[in-house]
């Protein structure tokens, strides 16, 4: 078979069958009395043969070592080959999500763009003050923002505390639109560290206007003050909304998200975390994870302090000294918890509180004793 019908059967051009044949690939058994090459059933076979190794990837060298070496075993090679696809796969991939992000970023002309892929390179930079550099200036940018996506990524995986803080502060100042979902999933990551981090930059996003301020200072918080109403998806009070199973799909809303899976979350931290966001945010239905720190003495001064602002109204006061009373019960012989409720207790209007104080001020622990008699002393002016 002359070279031209070799081409239309296989596929594959006359130019590259000569090729194939200067390499030593494929060589014509004969030649026609014209010398044109003569192409036998056996090398068609050959042809295909090539063809086919050169679809997984191998290099006309390696299609050649395969054809001819008795001694080469495919294992290695065809092992080789995957991780080197795995490897392309997995550039191409963070090219797509670095276009997806600049194009989300709306760049007006190529300056902005350059002004994106700076950002967003100095957000993976080994230094950490150039990474907080950025994340500081990701928001002062206007005209070439960082998309939230690439902050809640950077957020995720900072390690840094000062960085991380930076990272948070910046999200929150975006408005943290599109952030909810992705941070969702942070809760999910089996990694520890990386849901901590989720549940606080959920816990510090904004759910009504960003005010124009510049980076929070050590301790300061962008939530209302503890106690208030907030402006939440079902129209009423933070107190007010609904409880029960996560759903599987987390409502639109910071605060929902903290309520529907954060505080009901398996781990323990994320649990905590929230319970403090949402308490600071007025919702009561934090008020049994905040007691839960206190009996535990997991940042039990803040949940006592979240507690004490809750506490505001009436209602809320009995329903928190409640709680506190009822872990009494359990605690009889547990003095250093009995002292911590009784500390939690003293910031709690209300009659329930009062006469459990009045019940401490005769406990055989003598600090439980001197304190509960102390704040009875001070009770009234309070």
């Amino acid at each position: 078979m002359l070279i031209g019908e070799v081409a239309r059967l296989s596929g594959v051009s006359a130019r590259m069958l000569r090729h194939y044949d200067a390499l030593g690939l494929v060589r014509p058994t004969g030649r026609s009395g014209a010398g044109y090459r003569e192409y036998s059933g056996d090398d068609i076979r050959r042809i295909f043969h090539i063809e086919s190794l050169r679809s997984l990837g191998l290099s006309l060298r390696d299609v050649g070592r395969a054809l001819d070496d008795p001694g080469f075993t495919p294992s290695e090679l065809v092992d080789d080959l995957i991780r080197q696809t795995r490897e392309r796969i997995a550039a191409e991939t963070e090219l797509l999500t670095r276009l997806r992000r600049i194009s989300a970023a709306e760049p007006g002309d190529w300056d902005d763009v350059l002004q994106v892929v700076a950002l967003l390179r100095a957000l993976r930079s080994t230094n950490a003050g150039t990474r907080q550099r950025a994340a500081l200036s990701s928001v002062e940018e206007a005209e070439a923002a960082v998309p939230v996506e690439a902050l809640v990524e950077a957020v995720l995986g900072e390690s840094d505390p000062n960085v991380a803080g930076a990272l948070r502060w910046a999200l929150a100042r975006s408005g943290g639109r599109g952030a909810l979902a992705p941070l969702a999933e942070g809760l999910r990551s089996p990694a520890a560290e990386v849901r901590g981090r989720a549940v606080r930059a959920i816990a510090e996003l904004p759910y009504g206007d960003v005010e124009e301020t510049g980076p929070p200072h050590e301790g300061e918080t962008t939530d209302p003050p503890p106690g208030e109403a907030t402006d939440l998806p079902y129209g009423g009070q933070a107190s007010a909304l609904p409880h029960g199973d996560p759903p599987a799909q987390p409502r639109g809303d910071p605060t929902a998200l903290l309520l529907d899976v954060a505080l009901p979350h398996p781990d323990a931290e994320v649990r905590r975390h929230a319970a403090l966001a949402l308490g600071a945010r007025g919702v009561a239905d934090a008020i049994p994870a905040l007691v839960d720190m206190v009996v535990e003495e997991a940042n039990d001064v803040d949940a006592a302090d979240v507690l004490s602002a809750l506490a505001g109204r009436p209602e809320t006061a009995e329903r928190i000294a409640a709680a506190l009373v009822g872990r009494l019960a359990h605690a009889a012989a547990d003095a250093p918890v009995r002292r911590r409720l009784t500390q939690a207790l003293a910031d709690i209007p209300g009659s329930t509180a009062t006469r459990a104080l009045e019940d401490l001020a005769h406990d055989d622990d003598r600090a439980v004793a001197l304190t509960a008699a102390y704040v009875l002393t001070i009770r009234p002016a309070r």
